[in-house]
Parts: C-alpha cells; sequence; structure tokens
C-alpha cells in the first residue's frame, strides 16, 4: 500500500534566503495512487509584505495574510498530515527549499530529497523538447484547467494530482493497480485465517475510516 502527498505552495518571492517565506501550503493525498479526497490547505502569515511581483502570480494580498496563522502555528499538523509518505511536486527544488527554510526557523528536521518526486524532471525525460509546466502538461494530457487563471497552492496541487496519475500510465491503470492489491490483500486474510488454529472465538475490531478530516 503506497500513500503519497501531492504538494503545492505559494510565497512571496523566489528564494528563502532573500527573506521570502511561504504564504500557502496545499496538499492532496493519493493512496495507491488514487485520489482520497482527503487534503491538507493553509494560508500563512509570512510575517513581512507580499511584493507586488508575487501577488502579481497568485493574488494574494499582504493585508489578506495578517490575520492567518503563522508557519510555527501550523507545523505540526503540517508534519502530521504528510507523516513519512512520499512528496511528489512539480519544480520540486522550488517547493522543497521553502519548506525546509520554514522546518529550519522553527527548529524542525528538514524533509530528505529521498522522499520527493520532481514532476518536472520526470515530465522532461519523458518529454524532451517539449514544453512541461503545469499547463503545458495539463493541456498534453487533457486536464480541465480553465478555472486556474492564477496560481493557487491547493488548486495547483489538485491538477497535478491528475496530471501525475497521466504521467504514471493513468487513471484507469491506477485503479487496476488498486484493485489487485486489494485481491491480493483479500486472498492473504482468507491464507492467514486458513492456516491460523485458534483455540480462542475471534474477535471482531471496528474498522478505522481513512478519510478523518484535517
Amino acid at each position: 500500500m503506497e500513500r503519497e502527498i501531492i504538494l503545492d505552495t505559494e510565497t512571496t518571492g523566489l528564494d528563502p534566503k532573500q527573506g521570502h517565506r511561504l504564504v500557502e501550503i496545499g496538499c492532496v493525498e493519493l493512496f495507491n495512487r488514487v485520489p482520497t479526497g482527503k487534503t491538507f490547505h493553509t494560508y500563512l502569515n509570512p510575517e513581512r509584505d507580499v511584493p507586488y511581483d508575487a501577488e502579481r502570480i497568485h493574488g494574494i494580498k499582504t493585508e489578506f495574510l495578517q490575520d492567518k496563522p503563522k508557519f510555527s502555528e501550523i507545523v505540526d499538523d503540517f508534519l502530521k498530515f504528510v507523516g513519512n509518505s512520499k512528496l511528489v511536486i512539480h519544480n520540486a527544488d522550488f517547493d522543497m527549499k521553502f519548506i525546509n527554510a520554514e522546518l529550519f526557523y522553527v527548529k524542525k528536521s528538514e524533509i530528505p530529497k529521498e522522499r520527493v518526486f520532481c514532476t518536472l524532471i520526470y515530465s522532461r525525460q519523458k518529454f524532451p523538447g517539449a514544453q512541461n509546466s503545469l499547463d503545458a502538461l495539463c493541456r498534453r494530457f487533457n486536464v480541465d484547467n480553465n478555472h486556474r487563471d492564477k496560481h493557487g497552492a491547493l488548486l495547483d496541487a489538485d491538477l497535478l494530482a491528475k496530471v501525475y496519475l497521466e504521467l504514471m500510465g493513468g487513471k484507469q491503470n491506477a485503479f487496476e493497480l488498486s484493485e489487485k492489491r486489494e485481491e491480493k490483500k483479500q486472498e492473504q486474510k482468507i491464507v492467514e485465517l486458513t492456516d491460523y488454529k485458534a483455540d480462542f472465538p475471534f474477535r471482531t475490531y471496528p474498522i478505522r475510516d481513512r478519510k478523518s478530516t484535517t
């Protein structure tokens, strides 16, 4: 069973070393490459202004963020949501340098590169010489992005989830893979019950819903 988190961010600028900060985080959960409907989303008070060049891209104004939580106030919820899952990010180097900078500021361990899959690098390898921006990939895979007039972390994470499934073989392939894994799991359960000789009554335990809200 594989859990993956599609992640996107919006920021005040291009480089945390120049004092720029996160203003939005959006995450979408996949389980066996099937969207579960579970998400993590928050706007953030960057404790600084949002320059016009950044505002022009994502439409997030300084005034809008003044009453939003600081990263230090949501970091535990964020880390709990992503857990130890693989992170799938378009242009991962950009997002991860901001995520790890914010983690450094609050004295948390950074997320290692080994946990991150960059769809930009993968798509460049798969489609050399072609345009591989998120918008270009949406066009290539017929993913509807007409509602994307500006960047948005949760919006872009949702679009990337759809693009990622196509990059990795398509939605149908993901469903078939999930079904095969579930069949194998059920077969294993039958084998275990057949081989197991219990000298006490079986107990039934409630199954917890994986789709608990954030």
